[in-house]
């Protein structure tokens, strides 16, 4: 595996930042990573004073900010979180429940909206706010905050009237709101709301109100991923990404018409995926820019050089998505062969097997990759350890 870093002489504070993006169930690969570097560094002191999430990975994220004082037993709570998942604990699994669902946009497409009214979501996620109040205590971002733990944390959601995405963010006094072309920060307390909008797959997901505004997941508007944590101070950037960097090859014979749940998981790998890497593509480019200009050149410029590591996961995520494919409930089943995301793509079903043996093989994947860029790792955060 090699890892991809992007470097620069970074002047001023030591401010890592972790960037957790989206991944649904795929979330409990960070679980992983994170294991391994709470284990490499071997310290109490959270090693990321600026912590920023989308979709699944704000609630990673919230739950490590609300334990940014206390940064060991934060992992360890972030494993049991994983460890412990079921479907039925993040969205109804229930044959009525998922019967029910089909024939309501089935019906309300036949009848264009006369029968019944237009469905939210083909999956309910009610249960997903018992579980995260249960297991999160999101008083603890106050309390790392006041401790001098955490600089800030960010959770971008995407608001379907404004357009836009939106960061909003828990920090210290010193932060300041920002505006930028269809993206903004916005500093509020965060809340279990805020992570349930942000991982608001689309269609799949109800969308969250926040105000007076619904906000569904935060990738689908967020062009610039990197920006928040850039925004909230951070000098030097951690990705914890839920896809393997290898392109898919061309097929070799003519393959047959892409179904709905092929299509669903090809968006869902655009809106996590694709936008990070052009925005590191895009760090990378200014940062080899500025390393052309002398320092005059640089203050005039108003950028800095920022480094970034990226870790992803060595295997393709589908495959062990179609060795854990047992795992998956009978009527999340029944509704992947009716989308057609079922036996020949496994993208869709990746984001939704929320099962605990699927989950603890991305831990263990997570864990085994983080430990293997042991010294990327120390080098990155830990200069005077590596």
């Amino acid at each position: 595996m090699h890892p991809e870093t992007s470097t620069g002489a970074v002047a001023g504070p030591f401010h890592p930042a972790l960037i957790l993006p989206g991944g649904g169930a795929r979330g409990a690969y960070q679980a992983g990573v994170l294991k391994a570097i709470a284990e490499i560094l071997r310290r109490q002191r959270n090693p990321f004073p600026v912590i920023c999430g989308t979709s699944a990975g704000a609630i990673n994220a919230a739950l490590l900010a609300s334990h940014a004082h206390e940064f060991q037993t934060g992992v360890k709570r972030l494993e049991q979180l994983w460890s412990s998942m079921r479907c039925e604990r993040v969205y109804r699994t229930d044959y009525w429940t998922v019967m029910k669902s089909g024939l309501r946009w089935a019906l309300s497409l036949s009848s264009g909206g006369r029968l019944v009214s237009n469905p939210r979501s083909l999956l309910d996620n009610a249960p997903l706010r018992s579980f995260i109040e249960g297991r999160l205590d999101l008083t603890g971002i106050e309390t790392a905050i006041g401790q001098g733990a955490l600089h800030g944390i960010a959770v971008t959601a995407s608001g379907y009237t404004c357009a836009a995405a939106v960061s909003f963010y828990q920090g210290a006094a010193d932060l300041e709101p920002w505006t930028r072309s269809r993206r903004s920060g916005l500093a509020a307390n965060i809340e279990v709301s805020h992570l349930l909008a942000s991982s608001a797959l689309p269609l799949l997901f109800p969308a969250e109100r926040i105000g007076n505004e619904y906000f569904g997941d935060g990738g689908m508007r967020m062009l610039a991923p990197l920006s928040p944590a850039i925004h909230l101070g951070a000098d030097r950037l951690l990705v914890i990404s839920t896809r393997d960097g290898r392109p898919d090859p061309p097929p070799s014979e003519p393959m047959p018409y892409p179904s709905l749940g092929e299509i669903g998981g090809y968006l869902l790998d655009t809106i996590f995926m694709d936008t990070l890497n052009a925005d590191l593509n895009r760090l990378n480019r200014v940062n080899r820019t500025l390393e052309l200009m002398d320092e005059r050149q640089r203050e005039h410029s108003g950028l800095k050089p920022i480094d970034s590591l990226v870790i992803r996961p060595r295997r393709d995520l589908r495959e062990v998505t179609r060795e854990h494919m047992e795992d998956i409930p009978r009527s999340v089943r029944m509704l992947l062969r009716a989308l057609g995301g079922w036996g020949r793509d496994w993208r869709m079903a990746s984001y939704l097997l929320f099962e605990s043996p699927y989950c603890e093989e991305l831990i263990r994947l997570g864990y085994e990759d983080g430990l293997a860029m042991r010294s990327e790792l120390l080098a990155f955060l830990s200069p005077d350890q590596a």
